[in-house]
């Protein structure tokens, strides 16, 4: 009996641990990342963070976009966005790295196989 306590307490602290660990992305992010007819274009990220659980807003020549599926786990950070493109709806996919305050994401077309990279800098 005892055993089961000190084990699930151990995992308990684990958990809380990890959780503590997550990197703190809560803001405003402004990411540039180079399109097809080489121009820089930027992205706006106004991220809200609830333990793993990743909200918000991505806002670019598109507009304001709904985050879903985010999460963020230790410095690793994932979401998805829905693109509409005439009749045509797609998830990109974001995936990045967080360091301070930059992120280096990898972002992708649901089911493609072409990638972006995009370096995105906490806002002032």
């Amino acid at each position: 009996m005892k055993m089961r306590i000190v084990l699930g307490l151990s995992a308990l602290l684990a958990l809380f641990v990890v959780t503590a660990l997550a990197a703190d992305v809560s803001g405003k992010w402004v990411g540039t990342s180079q399109g097809r007819d080489g121009k820089a274009r930027e992205t706006t990220f106004n991220f809200k963070v609830d333990g793993e659980k990743l909200t918000g807003t991505v806002s670019g020549r598109g507009g304001d976009r709904e985050i879903s599926e985010g999460k963020v786990t230790g410095d690793e950070i994932s979401f998805a966005v829905k693109v509409s493109f005439g009749d045509r709806e797609f998830k990109m996919l974001y995936k990045g790295k967080v360091a301070g305050d930059e992120i280096q994401f990898t972002v992708q077309r649901e089911g493609g196989e072409r990638t972006t990279q995009m370096t995105a800098r906490r806002a002032n």
